[in-house]
Parts: C-alpha cells; sequence; structure tokens
C-alpha cells in the first residue's frame, strides 16, 4: 500500500507539473535586430508617469461638488493633448502591467513563481534602450528594469520596502516623496555639470511610479474619501513637476509626457482578474510629437463613460497597453523594445505622414523578427516530415508584403503603407502564438493518457483487492511475452523520437510516463474481463440507474468549480438523503442534525465572494459561538469522564483562552486602523504566537477521537478568526459540525448493513492502528462515502470564495498579521485560511475510516 501512495504522489506531482510546461512557459524570445525609425523624433526626453492602481473612472470623474477631481490632467485633455483609455489584460497586477507599458509584451506567465516581483527571463525595455534613465518611486518596480542590464545609464531612487504599510496614518506619502525627490534632482543638476549634460542628452526617460493611490485603494477602497484625496495630491504633484521641467529646459517643446496607471482596482480594494474596474485605466499624453485635442460632435464609442465624464467633444482614443511602449519609442527615437508585441497607436502622433509609416513599418519589422526566430527556434527541434509551419506567413508572403509597403513609402501611398504593416502585425501575432503553443496538443494528449491510465489502474486494484467480481470465473491466464516486448519497444521509439528533437527532459517525463502505467492496467486485462461480465449481471434499469446517478454526481462537482451555487444544490441534496435511507426511520436525531447543517452550510455558498463590506460584528459571533460551543463540550467531558485529567482540563481551557484573544486582536486591530493607528505591534505577537500554537495544541490533545477532533477545531478557529473579515469566519464552525453528524451518520448506516463493529466513535483513538484483517470488503456506500470525501473538500475550497480567482481574496484578512506589502507572506496566510477548511474535512474524513473500518487505500482510490 505505501507502494502505490508513493507511486500516486509521484503521479500526480508530473500531471501537476505539467501545468506549467504546457501552459505557463514563457512567451520570450531573443536573438531579434532592433529595429528604429530613421527619421529625427520629436521629442529628446520623455516623461512617464504612472499612478499606480488608479481607475479610469475616477480620475476623470467631477467630484461631489461638480468639480473636476483632477483639474490639471482635465485641462491637458482640453487644451493640449490627446487622452483615452488604456485597456490592460490578465493579471491585473504592477508588476505585469509596467512590463506591458515598458516593455511592450503581455504578462510573462512563467513569472508566476517570482510573486508577479520579476521576471524569471530577461527581456529588453524603454529603458534598456534609453540613453539614461531616472527612475523614482517602488522598490518593487524600480529594480526590476534596471536588474541584469549592462552599462550605468539607468538610475533608480526608491524609499524603503517598510514604507508600503497599508495601516499608515497617510499613504499619500509615497507620492509627495517621489514629487519632492525630482525636484531636488533637478535642483542639483543645475550645480552639477556632469548631470547638468547628462539631463540635457537626447533619448532620455524620467519614471515616476506613483504608488499611493494603491495603497490607499486597498487599505480603504477605491470609493473611499483617501483613495480619491489622493488622486488630487497625485494630479498636483504632476502640475508641479510639469511646470518644473519646462522652466528647467526653458520651454523648448522637446519634452513629452504620458500618464497612465498599471492597472484599475475592484471597488472592494482588489486587483488581478479582468473585471472592468481593474482593466480600464486613463491614458493621457501632451507634449512633444504628440496631437492637440481634437473636438468632434461624434464618437465611435457605445458605453456611457464620455457622457458621465462631461468629454463627449473631445476625441477619445483608446489603446491597449502594450502600444504605449512603442508610442514612446517612437517620440524619442529609441529602437523599439525587442520582446514588444505593442501596435504603434500613429492616431496619437503629431507628425508628417513619412514619419507616422516610417514608424509603423519599424513596428512591423520589429514584431516580424520575433515571428523569424520563433519559427525557426521550433523548426530546429523538429523533424522536417513532422514540422507544420504556420500557413498565413509563409516567407514568400512575408516578402512580398514587406517589398509593397517599401514600395508603398517611396510612392507617398503613406495610409496603403500604414494598412499593410498593420495586416503583417496581425499576421505576425498570430504566428507567435502559433508556435508558442506548438507541443500544447501534443503533451496534453500525453498527459490525459497518463491521467486516464493511472484512474484505470487504480480502479483495477480496487476491484481486485475486494474481489469485485468474485462471482466471475477466476480462471487466471500465463502473460504473454508479447505485451512487455511492445512497450519496450514503444517506449524506446518515443525515447528516440524526443531525443533527436531535442526536447526537454521534462517531455520525457510526460510521453513514457504513460507506457508502465497502461502496461499495468492491460497486464489485468483479465480483472477488466471479469469486471465487465459481473457488470452484465445487474438489471439494467439498476444499471443505468447507478450510472446516472454517477454522472450527476461527477456533473455537479464539474459545474460547482464554475458556478458556486451548485454546491448549495448539492448540500440539499445530502439534506434529503436520509429521507431515501433507512437512517430517517432507525435515527430521527441524527438525521434532523444531518439536515439542519447540510441546509446551514446550503447557504454559504450563496454568499457573495467579492464585494462585501467587512463585517467585524459576525467574526465576534463567531468566536463567541464557539466559546459556547467549548463550554457545553467541556462540561459534557467531565461528567463522562469519572476522572477528567487537569492537563486535559488545562489545555481546553488554554484553546479556549486563544479563541478570545483572537477576538480582542481582532476587535482592537479593526479599529486601530480604521483611526489609521496602523498594526499595534502587541497584536501582531499574539497573531504569530496563536498561529503557531494551532499547529502545536492539538498533538498535546487526548488521542481519543472526539477530544482530538475537538481540539483541532478549536486551533483551527482561533487561526481562523485572526484571518476573518466577515461572514466566512462562522464557515469552519458550520462545516466541523455538519463533520462530527458525517462520523456518527457513517457509524449508523454500516451498522444498519448489519456489519461488525466493536467498538464506539467515543471509545476509538486516532492512534488506533486497527488489525488489516478487520478490513472489511468494498459496499456501495463507500462509493458514496468518496463521494461524500470529494464534495465536502469541493466545498471547504470553494464554500466562501473562489480559489481560481486572485481578486476574491481580502488583503484585510492578514491584516492582524502584518500590513506592509508582501505578497508571499499575504498569499501564505491566505492560502492556509483556505486550507482550515480542507483540513478540518480531511480529519473527519479520518475518523469516518476508523469507524467504519474500511482501508484508507481503498476509499481514497474510490
Amino acid at each position: 500500500m505505501l507502494l502505490f501512495f508513493i507511486l500516486g504522489l509521484l503521479v500526480h506531482f508530473v500531471f501537476f507539473g505539467s501545468i506549467f510546461d504546457i501552459y505557463f512557459t514563457s512567451p520570450l524570445v531573443h536573438g531579434m535586430t532592433p529595429q528604429f525609425t530613421p527619421l529625427p523624433p520629436p521629442a529628446k526626453r520623455l516623461v512617464l508617469f504612472v499612478a499606480d492602481g488608479l481607475r479610469a473612472d475616477t480620475l476623470y470623474e467631477f467630484d461631489e461638488n461638480g468639480n473636476p477631481r483632477a483639474p490639471f490632467i482635465r485641462n491637458i485633455i482640453m487644451h493640449e493633448g490627446s487622452w483615452g483609455i488604456s485597456h490592460t489584460r490578465v493579471p491585473t497586477e504592477s508588476r505585469p502591467g509596467h512590463v506591458a507599458l515598458i516593455a511592450g509584451f503581455y504578462e510573462d506567465v512563467s513569472a508566476v513563481a517570482k510573486g508577479w516581483k520579476e521576471n524569471p527571463v530577461g527581456f529588453d525595455s524603454l529603458i534598456n534602450e534609453s540613453k539614461y534613465t531616472w527612475s523614482w518611486g517602488s522598490p518593487d518596480i524600480l529594480t526590476m528594469f534596471a536588474k541584469g542590464v549592462g552599462g550605468d545609464h539607468i538610475y533608480t531612487y526608491s524609499y524603503d520596502a517598510e514604507s508600503e504599510d497599508f495601516g499608515a496614518y497617510d499613504v499619500t506619502k509615497l507620492d509627495t516623496w517621489v514629487f519632492d525627490n525630482v525636484k531636488e534632482f533637478f535642483h542639483a543638476a543645475r550645480n552639477n555639470q556632469s548631470l547638468f549634460s547628462k539631463v540635457n542628452e537626447e533619448k532620455i526617460v524620467f519614471f515616476l511610479h506613483l504608488l499611493g493611490i494603491d495603497t490607499n485603494g486597498h487599505a480603504h477602497r477605491p470609493t473611499s474619501r483617501e483613495y480619491k484625496d489622493n488622486v488630487k495630491v497625485v494630479d498636483d504633484g504632476i502640475k508641479e513637476i510639469v511646470s518644473m521641467l519646462e522652466h528647467f529646459y526653458g520651454n523648448d517643446g522637446k519634452t513629452a509626457f504620458i500618464f497612465t496607471s498599471d492597472h484599475g482596482m475592484t471597488d472592494w480594494g482588489f486587483h488581478g482578474a479582468g473585471h472592468p474596474s481593474e482593466t480600464l485605466t486613463p491614458f493621457v499624453s501632451w507634449g512633444a510629437g504628440i496631437k492637440y485635442p481634437q473636438k468632434v460632435s461624434a464618437q465611435k464609442f457605445d458605453d456611457a463613460f464620455l457622457k458621465e465624464w462631461k468629454l463627449e467633444n473631445w476625441k477619445r482614443q483608446d489603446i491597449h497597453q502594450a502600444d504605449v511602449a512603442p508610442l514612446m519609442a517612437s517620440l524619442i527615437g529609441v529602437p523599439f523594445p525587442l520582446n514588444s508585441v505593442g501596435i504603434l497607436p500613429i492616431d496619437y502622433l503629431n507628425n508628417t505622414d513619412l514619419f507616422k509609416a516610417e514608424s509603423m513599418f519599424t513596428n512591423a519589422m520589429q514584431i516580424l523578427e520575433q515571428f523569424k526566430v520563433k519559427m525557426t527556434q521550433k523548426k530546429e527541434v523538429t523533424l522536417p516530415f513532422f514540422f507544420t509551419p504556420f500557413k498565413l506567413l509563409s516567407e514568400s508572403k512575408q516578402l512580398n508584403i514587406v517589398r509593397k509597403a517599401r514600395s508603398y513609402i517611396k510612392q507617398r501611398k503613406y495610409d496603403e503603407a500604414v494598412s499593410l504593416c498593420k495586416e503583417l502585425i496581425h499576421l505576425a501575432l498570430k504566428g507567435l502564438s502559433y508556435y508558442h503553443t506548438y507541443d500544447r496538443f501534443f503533451l496534453g494528449i500525453n498527459v490525459v493518457l497518463g491521467f486516464v491510465g493511472w484512474t484505470s489502474y487504480a480502479s483495477l486494484l480496487i476491484i481486485k483487492s475486494h474481489s469485485i467480481t468474485r462471482g466471475v470465473s477466476k480462471e487466471v491466464k500465463k502473460p504473454s511475452h508479447l505485451l512487455p516486448c511492445s512497450f519496450i519497444a514503444i517506449s524506446v521509439l518515443v525515447a528516440f523520437f524526443l531525443l533527436i528533437q531535442d526536447c526537454p527532459w521534462t517531455y520525457y517525463v510526460y510521453c513514457l510516463l504513460p507506457v508502465p502505467i497502461w502496461y499495468a492496467v492491460l497486464r489485468e486485462f483479465q480483472v477488466i474481463q471479469d469486471f465487465v461480465l459481473s457488470l452484465l449481471t445487474f438489471p439494467p434499469s439498476q444499471l443505468v440507474g447507478y450510472l446516472f446517478i454517477f454522472t450527476l454526481g461527477i456533473e455537479v462537482l464539474v459545474l460547482s468549480f464554475f458556478y458556486r451555487y451548485m454546491l448549495t444544490a448539492g448540500l440539499i441534496a445530502f439534506a434529503c438523503w436520509p429521507f431515501i435511507t433507512q437512517l430517517w426511520t432507525r435515527a430521527k436525531s441524527i438525521s434532523l442534525s444531518w439536515i439542519f447543517f447540510s441546509l446551514l452550510l446550503a447557504v454559504f455558498p450563496l454568499m457573495p465572494v467579492v464585494g462585501r463590506k467587512p463585517d467585524i460584528f459576525l467574526v465576534m459571533g463567531a468566536g463567541l459561538l464557539v466559546l459556547l460551543l467549548s463550554l457545553c463540550v467541556v462540561t459534557s467531558l467531565i461528567k463522562r469522564k469519572d476522572r477528567f485529567i487537569n492537563e486535559e482540563l488545562l489545555l481546553h481551557l488554554f484553546q479556549m483562552l486563544s479563541i478570545v484573544l483572537s477576538m480582542c486582536v481582532v476587535y482592537t486591530t479593526h479599529d486601530s486602523l480604521l483611526k489609521k493607528q496602523g498594526l499595534p505591534l502587541l497584536n501582531q505577537i499574539i497573531s504569530w504566537i496563536t498561529l503557531a500554537s494551532s499547529f502545536v495544541l492539538p498533538l498535546l490533545s487526548p488521542t481519543s477521537l472526539f477530544e482530538r477532533l475537538f481540539s483541532i477545531l478549536l486551533s483551527s478557529m482561533s487561526a481562523y478568526l485572526l484571518l476573518s473579515t466577515g461572514y466566512e469566519a462562522l464557515f469552519p464552525l458550520v462545516l466541523s459540525c455538519l463533520m462530527f453528524v458525517w462520523i456518527r451518520v457513517e457509524q449508523e448506516t454500516l451498522q444498519q448493513l448489519s456489519v461488525s463493529y466493536k467498538q464506539k466513535a467515543t471509545s476509538l483513538q486516532f492512534t488506533y492502528s486497527p488489525d488489516i484483517t478487520q478490513f472489511r470488503q468494498l459496499y456501495l456506500d463507500d462509493i458514496r462515502r468518496a463521494f461524500f470525501l470529494v464534495f465536502f473538500l469541493v466545498t471547504a475550497f470553494f464554500g466562501t470564495g473562489n480559489i481560481a480567482s486572485v481578486n476574491s481574496f481580502d488583503l484585510a484578512s492578514v491584516y492582524c498579521f502584518l500590513t506592509v506589502f508582501s505578497p508571499f507572506m499575504m498569499g501564505a496566510l491566505m492560502m492556509w485560511k483556505i486550507l482550515i477548511p480542507f483540513v478540518l474535512v480531511m480529519c473527519a474524513f479520518e475518523a469516518v475510516q476508523l469507524t467504519t473500518q474500511l482501508s484508507s487505500k481503498s476509499i481514497f482510490s474510490s
């Protein structure tokens, strides 16, 4: 059995790892030739303002008094520049957003392993291509563009990471720090000849990263006064910086300005997913090379934003976030970032048609270079007769389009040239996607073969070990030597095929793993044959009925991943289950408890996952209920036991004290953060001690099944309360109550089947090691138990949230532990919050396994 579990873990580890090889591989390629526009650029310098976490509607809307929320930016829109909405992509996080803005490509999904804080694969960017870049802001953002860059042309100035505190009194200081340091920098440049000459060079960039708005949004939510006031602080700061720069450069008209955001934010203060409030960000540009405002009578956008923002007469030009990088490169005349997939928005350019056409041609050639490198890389590692090129952009078509576009430019047919370049860009981008996912189908087929094979093998082990086919003839046939020889030959062929294509070692794992698995399956052909014959002995109507119930159960589980209310439907069905069995007539009190807690748990999947406001009183209520339950249990134990050991009583009292401390910490932390006094140090210490003790205290509790389970519940709840902000604090308590009832229900149903049962659940020990000879055979009810387990596990994961969606988590959940931004630590705490209900279900299942005298191997495999 141990070998089986080890093999199972290894196989599932391979299946899990395949997700990253199939879907989470870097799209970046290297080896391209830099491309730049051969004409003089309109600007000598570029100033990029990025207001982290700023929503488009918050910037463009009017305040409660009917005044523009950002008067300087609105003045720019109406008198000096062009504006629109920049459309971001998932994941709407700071690092991916800035990479899209400055490097021109969307999320390298392999960066998930770095917590979105840096890219595991090197990439080119506007900052790298510039002659000099000075940047101010968050250390998380600035360092990733300077990391690994040769030379000394990139200068970064950042505050300490500890300054990014969600509990700070005034986080607008993150933005005022940037503005003050930029002013000091230019003041120093007047008295430093070396620095003065550098800032007067061409092709230079000034990058101001403004984090205050994002921090205020997380701490107070975007609808708060703090968030909106921070927008005004940023608007005033930009006004001062622009005025200072124009004065410093003598109003030479050679400075281009761009103001945008990396991502937006939901109403509940989070980002990462694809809600419009996260993906719609402002984009305003003005200065050298940028078109002046254009008044129009009608616009092509049919949303209500223009009227709401009172900008319906000012031409709006939306862009994709990656388009900003080629725009900035074109403005200051540096090569387009090599990995950029952005399309130059020429409607923003105030330049000659020749310049626009040449810039668009450069953009097309830069993306075509990536396509060529990607195709070459894939061609080199694929056998010629297996290689399938991207047919929409053959080499002859590439040459034809490039020649025709160049001819149009010479003939001054600029519009035709631009149109042709856009066509080439779209085809090249499709080709990039084609070659990036070239092996996806091949790898997917192999993983599916391995998974289906392993599932089949596990099922055959159950059938064989429990003699499910005992009514069928057991004539054992000697295995043929042809089978192992055939699979050895297949393994050699697969390995040789991968070797000559120079495939990564992981490909060998995915492709060779199904071979021994299916060999093990086909070795049990006699078992398969006997099982099919035994199925045919069932009445057709009964067989169809079982198949229908099985399919319906699986479908409910699958749908629950997409529609949480399917969990409610399943729990309601669970509540009705006693009525169709003998349980209702033989154990009404247990049945009523099962029905009550099933229906109570069914409420949680109907509650909102996101968008809800914190309700500290619900957390307090959950804590009080746990304390009340604890008092009842301790009283019951004292009455039941002749001699209640002092150590046991002290342990229960200490765990109850932990619950009280958790409640106090949650309440006082919430109050302190509301008053903008930060996270009290004492609260932080108590929180971490409580979390650490929650892992240890259950191990000190008595080993009797009931007392150990209850100790696990108390310890888990003390930690869970610290990680709760609302109704979810009640979830583990209700789930645990249902788990306790489940144990009793399974004991009762087993007794109804007339299975010999020697011990009561109350007398069982968690350290109890039953004799393997006492394990009984499988019954149909055991399939139902396995389904209950899987359903409860899914409910534990999705009952109060959606672990598949980044923005269904509230950062306020971890504020009792830390308020300074730390993605890995915060992620680990939220992951433990998700796992606590899972742990409760698994502990209850272990108790079910002990009370029903069934080996864990059998029911896990089921």
